[in-house]
């Protein structure tokens, strides 16, 4: 079967296009409904998650419609980030979880991802059975078998301990000044409340949702506003999460941004100190080729992956490693949490530089990244990449960077592009070099 809705994320679109329609998510809620019925003897229940932006408040309706019409029983947690919601329907006995966000995307946008009792993502198989269902007339089930909504009152705070016991249950931050951009999203009340409870001074930026500035100038997306209000405050370092609060980005002292990369080395230094770090780290093919080299000189494999956390979890999962990311600031630590976690991760981060007596600034200081150019060529016809002359420009390319670069050739998941990337020690030859394969790529166009 084709798989027409699920991407590696979930679900996400415009509002009103496409499939992001009211009758598709009720639809959906119908089908994913079906398919925990299918495997359940007695009646399921779904929690339900979303973060700020307007729309949430139509699809959360039109998702509990359709599951009571399955046979399911919908428990409504309200504003809550998406590891959140793994996190709860993983402790308590729901077969599932569903998170309303499209993420770090403006308010224009919305989504659906999906979890099942675990707190991890739906495998292949269940998402092919949901689009099967999807396909079906939408069949409410008897009276006496209609699922019944809930509301769950004490979701917030559950999630919140969560997020505090991840850290050494003695361990206080009232040592660091910190300034935390929650974008408006869904941590826009759980974040501050965590890092604040743990004794952390925290001034809060992008903490008042209108249903329509979700991500919107704030964000690890847009972390200027974090670095502006660092330096002005005089703070130790920035916290930025995204729109669902699934990703982070840092800022320290000096207003120089930290991404996904340079958190995962921060993590994985501290547990190598420690004597804690089992394993290597799961990154993809765009993770800097710096993360790699660092990590190397204390002994720590790196795996690249495909883009996207979905792949990074399953390696993660048959290695049995414990930490793994993306650039873009999905950290995770698979021994704390089952999904990426921005306010967890961030939390590591701290208990490292409380461990170490370092400042950020300090403690990144033991990566260098690599020049990384990154060139997106229009181009709709894939099997071009694979044209003789291109492949002769790319092996050119590599013998001339040799062990001291990087090239990625691939085509974009989500539109017409092959994205070109090439990494070295010199910007200027990685600049070159990234330029003649982009050129190489267009003329077969």
């Amino acid at each position: 079967m084709s798989r027409r809705y699920f991407g590696t994320d979930g679900i996400r679109g415009r509002v009103g296009e496409g499939c992001i329609t009211v009758e598709f998510i009720l639809k959906l809620g119908w089908a994913f409904g079906q398919t925990l019925r299918s495997k359940s003897a007695s009646r399921p229940s779904v929690l339900i998650g979303k973060d700020t932006r307007l729309s949430g408040y139509m699809f959360e309706t039109a998702l509990e419609a359709g599951l009571i019409a399955a046979g399911v029983d919908p428990v409504m947690l309200g504003p809550m980030p998406t590891p959140g919601v793994a996190h709860l329907a993983r402790k308590g006995s729901a077969m599932g979880g569903i998170v309303i966000s499209a993420s770090h995307n403006s308010y224009e946008d919305n989504g659906i991802k999906f979890f099942d009792g675990n707190g991890a993502k739906l495998n292949d198989d269940v998402e092919i059975e949901i689009e099967r269902w999807v396909d079906e007339p939408l069949v409410t089930v008897d009276g006496p078998l209609l699922g019944r909504a809930s509301r769950a009152h004490d979701a917030a705070n559950d999630y919140i301990k969560f997020c505090k016991h991840t850290v050494i249950q003695s361990t206080e931050f009232s040592e660091f000044n910190i300034v935390l951009d929650c974008a408006n999203g869904a941590a826009y009340q759980i974040a501050p409340s965590v890092f604040r409870g743990l004794g952390a001074r925290v001034k809060t930026i992008g903490t008042s949702p209108d249903g329509l500035n979700i991500n919107k100038d704030v964000g690890s997306t847009s972390p200027d506003a974090l670095a502006r209000a660092v330096i002005s405050s005089g703070a130790d370092l920035g916290i930025a999460l995204d729109g669902d609060a699934d990703r982070l980005a840092l800022v320290d002292h000096t207003g120089v941004l930290v991404d996904g990369d340079e958190i995962l080395y921060v993590i994985a230094a501290s547990r190598h100190r420690l004597g804690s770090m089992a394993g290597g780290v799961v990154g993809t093919l765009m993770t800097n080729l710096g993360l790699e080299k660092a990590l190397a000189k204390m002994d720590i494999p790196l795996l690249r992956t495909n883009v996207g956390d979905r792949f990074v979890i399953e390696a993660m999962r048959k290695s049995k490693w414990f930490l793994g990311g993306e650039t873009s600031g999905h950290v995770i630590c698979s021994d704390l949490t089952s999904t990426g976690d921005g306010i967890v991760a961030a939390l590591q981060v701290l208990s490292a530089l409380k461990m170490s007596g370092q400042s950020l600034h300090e403690a990144v200081h033991g990566m260098s990244k690599c020049p990384q150019v990154l060139i997106n060529v229009p181009l709709d016809a894939r099997a071009n990449l694979n044209h003789s002359s291109v492949k002769a420009t790319v092996r050119a390319v590599e013998s001339e960077l040799a062990e001291y670069g990087r090239v990625v050739l691939r085509p974009s998941g989500t539109e017409p592009f092959v994205r070109v990337m090439v990494e070295g020690y010199d910007q200027e030859l990685v600049m070159a070099c990234a330029k003649r394969i982009a050129e190489s790529v267009e003329k077969t166009a």
